[in-house]
C-alpha cells in the first residue's frame, strides 16, 4: 500500500478513536455500578466486569490514539510503524470491542444478516449500557472492514519471513 493511503488510513482512525475515547470517557465519567443497579437490577459482579473491560478498552483506544498522533506528525512518514499500529489497533481496539477476553459480552455474528447489533450481553443489562455500544458498533464495524487487510498482511508477511 502507498503512503497516501494508510496515512490516510490512520488519520480516519485517529478521528474514530477520538470519538471512541470521548464516549468511553463520557459513559464511565457518569455511570457508576450503583447508576447501573438504580437503573436496573442485577448481577452487580456481572456488571463490574462489563465496566472493568470497557475500562480496558477506553485505555487501549487511547494508547492507539497517541500513538497514532505521534506517527502522523513524525517526517517523513513511518509506513511501517503505521501498519503495525494499524494492526496492534485491529486486534487491541476492534477485536476486543467485539469480542472481549473476560467474554463479558459476545457478538452474534449473523446479526449482519438480521440488520440488528451484534453485541449481546450473557445477562439483562440497564439500558444506559446497551445504548453506549449500539451508539459505538457502527464506527467499530466500519473500522474492522477497513483493518482487516492488516491482519491478513501482517500474517503472510510473518510467514514469508521465517
Amino acid at each position: 500500500m502507498g503512503n497516501s493511503i494508510v496515512k490516510s488510513q490512520m488519520e480516519d482512525v485517529k478521528n474514530f478513536l477520538g470519538n471512541s475515547v470521548a464516549a468511553f470517557e463520557d459513559f464511565l465519567n457518569n455511570t457508576t455500578i450503583k447508576d447501573l443497579e438504580a437503573e436496573k437490577q442485577g448481577n452487580v459482579n456481572y456488571y463490574k466486569s462489563i465496566l472493568s473491560h470497557v475500562r480496558k478498552l477506553l485505555v487501549y483506544c487511547e494508547e492507539g490514539l497517541d500513538t497514532c498522533v505521534i506517527i502522523l506528525k513524525s517526517e517523513p512518514f513511518q509506513k511501517g510503524a503505521a501498519e503495525k499500529t494499524l494492526y496492534r489497533i485491529y486486534h487491541q481496539c476492534i477485536e476486543e470491542f467485539f469480542s472481549p477476553k473476560n467474554d463479558a459480552w459476545f457478538e452474534n455474528s449473523r446479526s449482519a444478516y438480521t440488520g440488528k447489533n451484534s453485541i449481546h450481553f450473557h445477562e439483562e443489562v440497564p439500558d444506559s449500557l446497551k445504548t453506549m455500544f449500539r451508539q459505538l458498533e457502527g464506527d467499530f464495524q466500519r473500522i474492522r472492514e477497513e483493518l482487516e487487510y492488516y491482519e491478513t498482511d501482517y500474517r503472510t508477511k510473518m510467514i514469508q519471513s521465517k
